[in-house]
């Protein structure tokens, strides 16, 4: 199995040691605006199947990089594809195409022909790499599918998240670790989904016979509100005693309500969500509860609070062994 990264000051694989993975994996150095190095990797690693699961993917950042976020995140697609077109034109291709891509859709369910009305430089650049791999499709008759991925989240999802950011922040408030959580637009709905099923879906989409486009989601909304409830809920707090809205969280274009039909992917490929809503939310949490147990009981662990600098007053202010007094949540 081989996987491209990127160079950066300090190395970040935490996730794939997280899945201990880390050593099954040949990495390759490699940058998306470097056609140069995407050249490389596809000759090092002679893919049967490539997966571009890479974008700059916090949706707020693109406003304040819109343009470095249409050449990786548009740009570099095309590049890929070039790519792979000249140098392994047998090579399935799969691009992960977004949910945002739909913006205010005024549709209940957003499906494969839904109109896309995208409200953010992410969501527009997610709509040009969308387009172009489905032109390469056409043009070349290469194996080239799009996922139209409706939020997929885990214990791996970084913080920056509204997910991860409610999660990691109830286990620190349920510890003593801090008091409140800084969120946006609590009326924001989405499509939350589990990723290790979305993961799954993907797979399947390259071993169809002809390449398709697939919308995986689960067919439910819940509110920002709704999934910090239940995480709050889980540990015995109320939420509203907790929560505070910062009005610089909010989109310059809010997205307001997200979700998904799975029907095509349900009859083409034999694909459903099995995790619930309320399943996916305990499974995050448990997972943050845990990390943080574990740091402040002095043991090491791969995850990603060192890396950022919110998290670096708690971390340094509890170096030395936590004492957990009367800690207790809900199973």
């Amino acid at each position: 199995m081989y996987g491209t990264f990127r160079r950066i000051s300090t190395p970040n694989f935490w996730r794939l040691q997280t899945l201990d993975i880390y050593s099954k994996c040949h990495l390759i150095p490699a940058d998306l605006l470097d056609m140069g190095s995407l050249i490389k990797a596809i000759k090092i690693s002679e893919p049967d199947e490539v997966y571009n699961l890479a974008a700059s993917s916090f949706v707020s950042t693109a406003f304040e990089q819109p343009v470095g976020n249409g050449e990786i995140t548009a740009l570099a697609v095309t590049k890929l594809l070039e790519t792979i077109h000249f140098i392994k034109p047998g090579a399935k291709f799969y691009q992960a195409s977004s949910s945002e891509m739909y913006g205010n859709s005024n549709i209940k369910l957003q499906d494969e022909n839904t109109p896309f009305a995208p409200a953010s430089p992410y969501a527009i650049a997610k709509l040009y790499a969308h387009w172009i791999t489905n032109i390469y499709k056409d043009a070349y008759h290469m194996f080239a599918c799009t996922g139209i991925l409706f939020n997929h989240e885990s214990p791996l999802r970084g913080m920056e998240f509204v997910s991860r950011k409610i999660t990691n922040g109830v286990a620190k408030i349920v510890l003593g670790l801090e008091k409140e959580i800084f969120l946006g637009n609590l009326d924001s709905k989405r499509d939350w989904g589990y990723a290790p099923e979305y993961v799954e879906a993907v797979h399947s989409m390259l071993q169809q016979d002809k390449p398709d486009t697939f919308v995986i989601s689960t067919g439910e909304a819940h509110s920002v509100r709704e999934f910090a409830s239940l995480a709050f809920d889980l540990v015995g707090l109320d939420w509203k005693k907790h929560v505070k809205v910062d009005k610089n969280l909010f989109r310059p274009i809010d997205v307001h309500y997200l979700c998904g039909s799975y029907k095509k992917a349900r009859k083409k490929i034999g694909w459903t969500p099995k995790v619930t809503f309320s399943e996916l939310v305990k499974i995050m949490l448990d997972e943050d509860l845990k990390r943080w147990k574990t740091f402040l009981d002095g043991k090491s662990l791969p995850w990603d609070a060192p890396l950022y600098p919110s998290e670096s007053n708690t971390l340094l202010s509890n170096q030395k062994k936590h004492e957990f007094k009367n800690t207790t949540y809900k199973k």
